[in-house]
């Protein structure tokens, strides 16, 4: 099956209590699973740009997002059901706190992630609905494969 290519920039946002922010998507097609913010590249645009856009749209945070600390290659199907191998950067972003402004949500992003929670490093372990990337938390730490 040919997989369109996909370049993404995902956001890794954690809070003054070592929480980060996930979005869980309930597509019709598939389990409950839970992401960081972002999302796909718009044409002409680069990796930083990308993730203050999503950042802004997703959580309503307007600021630079930073180095990039990690990169992930992930093949799926986007929740529109179209085969991608996604080239993933990851950006990490600490704020003392922060409340989700759904604002900017497309029509896509608000019928299928129509919630949002911080979780700790021990919930993410203890979760029991997927979540992606499925090494999160070593990411976090800085010590997953990818990590910078």
């Amino acid at each position: 099956m040919m997989r369109r290519p996909r370049p993404a920039a995902r956001i890794l946002l954690v809070d003054g209590r070592g929480r980060v922010l996930l979005f869980r998507f309930t597509p019709e097609d598939r389990p409950v699973f839970w992401v960081t913010p972002g999302g796909a590249l718009d044409p002409g645009e680069d990796y930083p740009a990308a993730a203050r856009r999503e950042l802004r749209e997703e959580v309503g945070l307007d600021m630079d997002c930073g180095p990039e600390v990690a990169r992930k290659l992930a093949e799926f199907e986007t929740v529109e059901g179209e085969p991608v191998i996604a080239d993933e950067r990851y950006f990490r972003i600490d704020v003392d706190a922060c409340e989700v402004d759904p604002a900017g949500h497309t029509e896509l992003e608000r019928r299928v992630m129509q919630s949002w929670r911080w979780f700790t490093p021990a919930e993410l372990a203890a979760h029991d609905e997927l979540v992606f990337p499925v090494d999160l938390a070593e990411m976090l730490a800085g010590t997953g494969p990818g990590s910078y």
